[in-house]
């Protein structure tokens, strides 16, 4: 799968809930930071978060992916929940894609959590 590719899927499980999917898009040692969290480190941590801690719920809009080597740039919008309440909000991911899998993301926003 290519890297444009790859990316696009980890959105398309994210949405629709498929967790051990999107888990078998990343690395074992991922490293996935967010603002105003702690950084998630481990493909367990990781699980953890998407199973139990996550508090968005909600789909992602595209707009842009820049492919540049092993490095992904995603702009786009997210709609949905954050604990209950409407939100929409802006976003940028950076991934970096090691052995066909994503070994880092960094997500930034227009929030101060997600």
């Amino acid at each position: 799968m290519g890297h444009r590719d790859l990316v696009h899927e980890y959105y398309d499980a994210v949405d629709d809930d498929r967790v051990d999917d999107l888990l078998a898009l990343f690395a074992d040692d991922v490293t996935y930071e967010r603002p105003g969290q702690t950084s998630i480190d481990g493909k367990d941590a990781l699980a953890t978060f998407y199973r139990e801690e996550r508090a968005l719920e909600g789909e992602h809009e595209i707009h842009d992916v820049v492919v540049d080597g092993d490095r992904v740039a995603v702009r786009g919008t997210f709609t949905g929940e954050q604990a209950g309440e409407p939100v929409s909000f802006g976003f940028a991911d950076f991934h970096f894609v090691a052995d066909g899998t994503i070994a880092e993301r960094h997500t930034y926003t227009d929030r101060d959590t997600v």
